[in-house]
């Protein structure tokens, strides 16, 4: 009798053993699943700071760590307009690394009311409080053919000629995309450019951009390399077919 109770006893022994280490098994996974993180850093920003962003996804505070996952964390941060991916990576004690990929800002469309971001698939953005930017340039005096709604793709007729100067400017050169600083539409006359650095207009005009651009590029080197002979310049017009008119206070003439 003594001998069957002690295998009794020893059948219930192992059964709470078991119970209790399995028990404790899934305790300690759910704990680990829920990974406590410490210290969350961001990469990639150039728009706006790591601390505007942190401040946007709500996460500028330790103190709500405890809430947080990996995958709350990508979500938040890919709310912003700004931010079109981000991958979000742990080292598994704690740190966790933020990669944005910013969408790719091709204009600052100046409308009567704001200015706002276009990216390079039309999709109008609302330039949010301190965000930082450079060698981008302005399109002004645009036809407005439809309400401007952020978030929303603008892809107007003078819009898309815009964007071909800035694509032709790019394929050209690209020290002159960095100073092509504003594309005047003319509210649907001859465009007309304005590049940083230089105190002179360019008439454009429409179509043939990737042939002008090339033009106006060879013509600024002679320019460069002839300053005294230029240096009263007061426009140059592309409008002409294999040429270009420069206009001075002293003279014209085609070159």
């Amino acid at each position: 009798m003594k001998k069957d109770f002690g295998k009794i006893f020893g059948v219930i022994l192992l059964s709470v053993i078991v119970v209790l280490t399995v028990y404790l098994s899934l305790f300690t996974y759910n704990e680990k699943g829920k990974e406590e993180i410490k210290m969350i850093n961001i990469y990639g920003n150039n728009l706006l700071s790591k601390e505007i962003y942190m401040r946007f996804a709500d996460m500028d505070q330790s103190s709500i760590y405890d809430d947080l996952n990996l995958n709350i964390i990508k979500k938040r941060i890919e709310e912003h307009p700004y931010v079109a991916k981000a991958e979000v990576k742990s080292d598994g004690r704690g740190n966790v690394d933020v990669r944005i990929k910013e969408k790719d800002i091709y204009a600052v469309l100046l409308s009567r009311t704001e200015p706002y971001f276009l990216t390079n698939d039309f999709e109008l953005l609302k330039i949010h409080e301190f965000t930082t930017y450079s060698d981008i340039p302005v399109i002004s005096n645009f036809r407005l053919s439809e309400k401007l709604v952020p978030a929303k793709v603008y892809k107007s007729e003078d819009i898309v000629d815009a964007f071909r100067i800035i694509d032709a400017a790019k394929i050209t050169d690209i020290e002159l995309s960095k100073k092509l600083s504003e594309i005047n539409l003319k509210s649907g006359g001859d465009v007309v450019l304005t590049f940083s650095g230089v105190n002179y207009p360019v008439v454009f005009g429409r179509g043939n951009e990737s042939k002008k651009m090339i033009y106006l590029s060879l013509v600024w080197e002679r320019i460069n390399n002839l300053k005294a002979s230029f240096q009263n310049t007061e426009y140059i017009d592309l409008r002409f077919t294999n040429e270009a008119y420069i206009g001075s206070k002293e003279n014209t003439g085609l070159i």
